[in-house]
């Protein structure tokens, strides 16, 4: 089986504690990419560094240099990836990754992911898992494969382009809006659970107190559209995990707060109803429609990290 050629995009702000883990794993796939952009967003500690001592040693790694900026928010790592991805636009490529600069992964993953993306022409998008240091990782039978974590998203160079690439929100929601999106155009997504990379920052802290997470994230879930009977399912599993009961009902705080205050939605009708239809259906499924086998997820598996 030929594998299609694929390039990676690494949006970095200040990770100078993980970023030699990714950069030692890529360095030791069995299948490199054509080229790697690491962009450093306003690194304030020692990213750069790090990065083009890595860079001098291996061609098909360069690093570019975005402006200083006081605030950390996901319409930034947007304009960050926008940068990289201009720098490999005219590569002959066919698949592009999104990938973070706190992971590290065995040396196959990459030739694995490729593989499934030249088995089915219709795959769009793929990942997979993503663990924490304590061990934690969301549980698949519960959480649908279609949605791919934000750490790590390959996608077919024809579906990235069929979505216009990724949405600037400042809020988050960058690579849930391009799944759905990639959805909306008859591309599959998909999860594949047989590989997890090791996430080593802890999710969400980038700017948050721990405790601001899971507020911030049913913040999300509004302005994302996540219909309300959805986010009470979403409550009740999280409040089955730590912090126990808090994480829930912060959850479901922060969806009520931004309703109760109409924070803006940045998505159209068409995706509203979209991402309401699925996860309705999902629901059903869960609750014993007979009509079909599967598993709804009730949590979502796929978050932003910064």
């Amino acid at each position: 089986m030929t594998l299609p050629t694929y390039v990676l995009i690494t949006p970095a702000r200040n990770e100078a504690q993980f970023i030699e883990l990714t950069i030692k794993s890529v360095i030791a796939q069995t299948t490199r990419p054509l080229k790697w952009v690491i962009v450093s967003d306003g690194s304030t500690d020692a990213t750069d560094d790090i990065v083009r001592r890595y860079a001098t040693e291996h061609a098909w790694m360069e690093l570019i240099r975005m402006p200083e900026r006081r605030e950390r928010h996901f319409a930034g790592k947007v304009q960050a990836f926008s940068a990289g991805y201009a720098a490999i636009r005219d590569l002959p490529y066919e698949v592009v990754g999104s990938l973070d600069g706190d992971l590290s992964f065995d040396q196959t993953y990459f030739e694995f992911l490729l593989q499934k993306l030249a088995a089915d022409p219709t795959l769009g998008l793929v990942g997979t898992p993503f663990q924490e240091g304590s061990g934690e990782m969301y549980d698949y039978r519960y959480s649908s494969t279609e949605n791919v974590s934000g750490a790590c998203q390959l996608f077919r160079r024809g579906c990235f382009e069929a979505i216009g690439g990724y949405v600037p929100l400042k809020e988050g929601g960058i690579d849930h809006v391009a799944q759905i999106t990639a959805r909306m155009k008859g591309w599959k997504t998909r999860t594949f659970t047989e590989k997890v990379t090791q996430h080593h920052r802890k999710m969400g802290t980038g700017r948050n107190s721990a405790w601001k997470v899971p507020f911030k994230q049913g913040l999300k879930d509004y302005m994302l559209c996540n219909h309300p009977v959805w986010e009470i399912f979403r409550t009740m599993y999280k409040m089955t995990h730590r912090p126990f009961m808090l994480g829930g009902v912060l959850l479901g705080a922060g969806y009520c707060w931004g309703a109760l205050r109409a924070y803006e939605r940045p998505l159209s009708p068409e995706m509203r109803a979209f991402i309401r239809d699925e996860q309705l259906r999902r629901l059903k499924a869960f609750l014993g429609n007979p009509l079909t086998k599967s598993k709804p997820p009730i949590y979502n598996a796929s978050l932003d990290q910064q």
